[in-house]
């Protein structure tokens, strides 16, 4: 099984989201939000497994475009979230807090970037993600989401 580390390349992110050329952040704040991205998906790309290849770079990517697009949201004074209530008089605006199970997902969500990611995880870990042991236990769950074998 090969590894490769994954770089960032600024000029193909900005051809993927032209969304962000309005006004163009400089390549060092791409490159920061691609840094942060990289605490929660691995630039090391292995070859064969899941969510790897090409898969991985656009993970990457699109997780490197969720968090500008929330920063770009909070520098505008708004609030990243779901409305649920709005007011015009006396201005008044209620945002979803987010579920205690699912936050990383509803915070996925909030922008249309993270949703993209979030189906693509979920595809790519359709026998779940496992840490540590035998890869051939990251398949097949038994009931009470334990592996087969010992309980950890």
């Amino acid at each position: 099984m090969s590894a490769t580390i994954i770089t960032f390349d600024p000029t193909a992110f900005r051809a993927l989201f032209p969304q962000f050329a309005p006004d163009p952040p400089t390549d060092d704040t791409l490159q920061s939000w691609f840094d942060l991205a990289s605490g929660f998906i691995s630039t090391t790309n292995f070859s064969g497994l899941m969510l790897g290849g090409a898969a991985r770079v656009q993970a990457l990517n699109l997780l490197t475009a969720h968090i500008g697009a929330i920063n770009t949201l909070i520098a505008a004074g708004q609030t990243p979230g779901f409305e649920t209530d709005a007011q015009i008089d006396k201005i008044r605006v209620s945002v979803q807090p987010p579920p205690d199970k699912t936050q990383f997902q509803w915070w996925l969500n909030t922008t249309p970037y993270g949703a993209q990611l979030a189906a693509l995880l979920e595809m790519s870990a359709v026998g779940g993600f496992y840490a540590g042991g035998l890869p051939e236990r990251s398949a097949i769950r038994r009931v009470g989401g334990g592996f087969n074998g010992p309980r950890w």
